[in-house]
């Protein structure tokens, strides 16, 4: 059974060592590609979760390894939670340009206010939104007190019951895997320094109906998520997430995921693809910019990157990659997919 290693890894120079696949295919994702319904984002009910979890893990086991994304259900976050994550977010975002600037990205941390800085490989234009990332360990001088009060414990909070729930799915994962049933809680520890998971905000930009749609911009480019899991929150009729999963990467065929309140969609990321030695597949998803004819709104969604704490070491029960922290892991994805 494998532990979580915390030990040294050589820091050597990182395509060449690790040859990020993960970032080379990324770069043959920009297409617009087709639209299919032909996918199901298979629907996972938690409810009694202690007493169901064999066949809750093989359920999860199932859609993680067919397409890579699903939403859950009767998950245990009450929905007076996630309002009030929305009203942090929509809080936020309101506010001045100049108040968001002072809590202003940390790059390498994870935190605070970023707007129109994310390029992703797939299509080298940047994302059209704004984010705000809560990092535990690194959230000194980021938090919007004066402005909005109420925001930093109401988003530590449901930063808290996000990790409960992702602790709960990776719980199951590691039962497939082989490892300890609290192999993946041991490593994303909010109580260490070394903790990076991340809450974030994001903001997509209204379009104005007067302007022209360019099918070259997208709200979010084509990527993979570079965590080991992703939970997302999506509000009623603000559309626009598409998955491309597997075989279809090839062909860009894209799967429309329908959003809704009292579901959270997840998907699984890299590091935990790579974690399982392949076994649970990372796959491309993106956020459409609105056609003719469809809401040009704003958009807004929440989602939580779990991301194993920085000196935790992925080596997969097969040693099928090399080991590599999970610091050097995100610091390499995060310097492929940020405007310097």
């Amino acid at each position: 059974m494998t532990d979580i290693t915390t030990r040294a890894v050589p820091h050597t120079t990182p395509q060449s060592t690790y040859g990020l696949a993960e970032l080379d295919k990324e770069t043959r994702m920009g297409g617009a590609g087709t639209e299919t319904t032909a996918r199901e984002i298979r629907r996972i009910d938690l409810s009694d979760f202690e007493a169901r979890k064999a066949e809750i893990t093989e359920e999860l086991w199932a859609a993680a390894t067919d397409i890579g994304f699903f939403q859950l259900v009767n998950h245990g976050i009450d929905q007076a939670l996630v309002d009030g994550a929305f009203t942090n977010a929509e809080g936020f975002f309101a506010l001045p340009e100049v108040h968001k600037a002072r809590h202003g990205l940390k790059k390498g941390l994870n935190s605070g206010w970023e707007s129109m800085t994310q390029v992703r490989p797939s299509v080298g234009t940047p994302d059209q939104k704004e984010s705000y990332q809560v990092t535990r360990p690194h959230m000194e001088g980021l938090w919007p007190d004066d402005d909005l009060p109420e925001f930093r414990p109401r988003a530590l909070d449901f930063e808290a019951h996000c990790r409960e729930v992702a602790m709960r799915v990776l719980s199951c994962f590691a039962d497939k895997l082989g490892f300890a049933d609290d192999f993946f809680t041991r490593a994303h520890n909010p109580q260490s320094a070394h903790y990076q998971s991340t809450l974030r905000m994001l903001h997509y930009f209204a379009i104005p109906e007067d302007a022209q749609l360019d099918p070259d911009v997208w709200r979010a480019g084509a990527h993979t998520d570079f965590d080991c899991l992703t939970l997302l929150f999506q509000r009623d009729g603000q559309g626009g997430l598409q998955v491309c999963p597997g075989n279809e990467a090839e062909a860009q065929e894209w799967t429309p995921v329908v959003p809704s309140a009292d579901t959270i969609t997840c998907n699984i990321g890299d590091m935990l693809m790579r974690w399982s030695d392949d076994r649970l597949p990372s796959n491309f998803h993106r956020v459409k910019s609105p056609g003719p004819g469809e809401d040009r709104g704003a958009r807004y969604s929440i989602a939580f990157f779990a991301q194993a704490d920085r000196d935790v070491v992925i080596e997969g029960p097969d040693g099928r990659y090399r080991p590599i922290t999970a610091e050097q892991y995100i610091q390499q994805r995060i310097a492929a997919n940020f405007a310097r």
